[in-house]
């Protein structure tokens, strides 16, 4: 039996007001597409990348680094639909 597949991605927050309720609610909605499990870690913090209460924890603020982590089929998917948003500074499609 095969390992799930994990795979992590570094972003930095790049937004004005950091991580508050729209972008945050925006992570959320995206893991909750993905079927495996998600963790958002800022330096000793990690939290459930699926709990908007969890990512608001963070308190992440322009500038700062994040690590988001995925396990399970279609793992590389989400880190990649996570991080654009992250490139894109939440921007509406």
């Amino acid at each position: 039996m095969s390992s799930p597949t994990v795979c992590t991605r570094e972003v930095i927050v790049n937004l004005e007001n950091g991580l508050h309720m729209s972008p945050s609610a925006r992570i959320v909605q995206t893991a909750q597409t993905f079927s495996g499990d998600i963790s958002i870690r800022k330096g000793e913090k990690v939290v459930d990348g699926k709990s908007m209460l969890d990512v608001l924890t963070l308190a992440a603020e322009k500038g700062t680094k994040l690590v988001l982590e995925a396990s399970g089929d279609g793992a590389q998917q989400v880190i990649d639909a996570l991080e654009k948003l992250f490139k894109t500074n939440f921007a509406a499609e």
